[in-house]
């Protein structure tokens, strides 16, 4: 058995009026496969590229450890320099990713291998942020602090995606005070005599190639494993159901200082009280 995931539709190209309509208004994804073949990063933008403008940065490195009462938010596992870091990547599977890196802030020059394009939102400029993953790394189940709609264009490689909304919330093992999933569900292969409710969730699967661009809507959960080494940018467009922007900014000045302060004064314990939560509230209409 397998989750209940649909297909995310697809659309070659697009115009503004038709994906406010048909994907921005009923808020639901859509993959457009042919709307950067102008871009100048749609030929130049591979990991190879990224090493020679970019070798000797240092950049933020994370894996899938289970979260640790000591982690400061986002706070990365690891640095390395991006040339090894690709080198790596080319030389065998590793679990590292790079995680929100601002890395147009870092490598000025990137910033004329695109323009922004008018979805008829207001994207925000300063912080197009990229993130890499080699060979089978997956990010955890989760969704955005700021609940924001997310344009995320995909370069080199193939990567899965699995997405839900937040209708799901009951199904998905959510663990409380944060905005993940319990962190041992393997999204690829899900164990269903383990969490059988995630047999009632409902969502949608894609796999991204080069030059596509995923569009997820505002407070979407979303799972990603690089099928090969790749890399993908995210531009965003803020909230704009009031619910879902009332939920953005509780998360961000009440939530995530909630949790630190419990982590600071429980430790180990808050996060091990969590997760048993998550499958507390997840089982009780079971």
């Amino acid at each position: 058995m397998s989750l209940n995931l649909q297909d995310i539709p697809r659309v070659k190209t697009i115009t503004k009026e038709d994906f406010l309509k048909h994907y921005f208004k009923p808020q639901k994804p859509v993959v457009i496969e042919r709307f950067i073949d102008d871009w100048p990063a749609y030929t130049k933008w591979n990991l190879d590229y990224m090493k020679t403008i970019g070798g000797d940065i240092t950049i933020p490195l994370y894996d899938d450890r289970p979260v640790n009462f000591k982690d400061g938010f986002n706070e990365p596992h690891a640095k390395m320099k991006l040339g090894d870091y690709v080198d790596l990547l080319r030389r065998e599977p590793t679990k590292y990713r790079i995680f929100l890196w601002n890395a147009l802030k870092e490598i000025p020059a990137l910033q004329k291998d695109f323009t922004f394009p008018d979805f008829g939102l207001s994207l925000m400029k300063g912080i197009p942020m990229l993130f890499f993953g080699g060979r089978n790394s997956h990010t955890f189940m989760h969704y955005d602090i700021d609940l924001a709609n997310i344009f995320h264009f995909h370069f080199e490689g193939e990567k899965q995606i699995i997405l839900f909304d937040q209708k799901q919330n009951d199904f998905l093992y959510k663990i409380p005070h944060s905005l993940i999933t319990r962190e041992d569900i393997d999204f690829n292969k899900p164990d269903f005599k383990k969490w059988p409710m995630l047999k009632k969730a409902k969502g949608y699967k894609t796999m991204l190639n080069h030059g596509e661009v995923l569009y997820m809507p505002e407070g979407y959960w979303h799972y990603m494993r690089y099928i090969t080494p790749g890399f993908s940018m995210s531009l965003r467009a803020i909230a704009r159901n009031p619910k879902n922007l009332t939920k953005a900014i509780y998360n961000i000045l009440i939530m995530r200082n909630y949790d630190g302060m419990m982590r600071r004064l429980k430790g180990q314990k808050w996060i091990d009280w969590k997760n048993e939560q998550a499958v507390i509230r997840t089982h009780k209409d079971l």
